[in-house]
C-alpha cells in the first residue's frame, strides 16, 4: 500500500546515474519534489514516460521543483539509459538493498522484484501532497503532475 497524502515522505540516500549520492532531505526548505518510481529502464512504457518528462523538463525541474526518477536498476544501467535517451535529470538506483526505497513508499512489487508506477509530489516541508500509483502497463498522465504542482 502506497504512503498516503499528508504523510511525511521517507528520506532516502540513493546513487544517481553518475554515482552521486542524492538525498530527499537535500531539497527540504528549497524545492518541491516530483518523485517518480518506474519498473525498469529500457522498457516501452517506462521509456515513453521518462522521455515525455525530458520533453517537458522545465516544468518539472526549475528553481521551485526537482524531478527524481527511481528504479531498481543498477547505476550502470541507468547511466547508459540516460545517455541513450538524452535524460538530463537524476535517475536514482534503488538496486541495493534491493527495493528498499520503493518499499518505504509502498510501491515495490515483491512478485515482480521491481517498483510499480508510483508518483509522489512532495512539498518543500517534506510532506506528500499528491500521489498516483498505476499498474505496470499503465502510463501516467504528466498533466496530473502539473495540476498537483500548481496547488503547492
Amino acid at each position: 500500500m502506497a504512503i498516503e497524502v499528508g504523510t511525511k515522505a521517507p528520506d532516502f540516500d540513493l546513487k544517481d546515474n553518475h554515482g552521486r549520492t542524492v538525498k530527499l532531505s537535500e531539497f527540504r526548505g528549497a524545492k518541491n519534489v516530483v518523485l517518480l518510481f518506474y519498473p525498469f529502464a529500457f522498457t516501452g512504457v517506462c521509456t515513453g514516460e521518462l522521455c515525455a518528462l525530458r520533453d517537458e523538463l522545465p516544468t518539472f525541474e526549475n528553481d521551485d521543483t526537482q524531478l527524481l526518477a527511481v528504479s531498481n536498476d543498477s547505476i550502470h544501467t541507468l547511466r547508459v539509459f540516460a545517455e541513450q535517451e538524452g535524460l538530463e535529470y537524476p535517475l536514482l538506483s534503488d538496486f541495493w538493498p534491493h527495493g528498499e526505497t520503493s518499499r518505504a513508499y509502498g510501491v515495490f512489487d515483491e512478485e515482480k522484484g521491481c517498483a510499480v508506477r508510483g508518483t509522489f509530489i512532495i512539498d518543500k516541508e517534506g510532506v506528500v501532497r499528491w500521489t498516483v500509483v498505476n499498474g505496470l502497463p499503465d502510463a501516467r498522465d504528466l498533466n496530473d503532475y502539473v495540476k498537483a504542482l500548481g496547488t503547492l
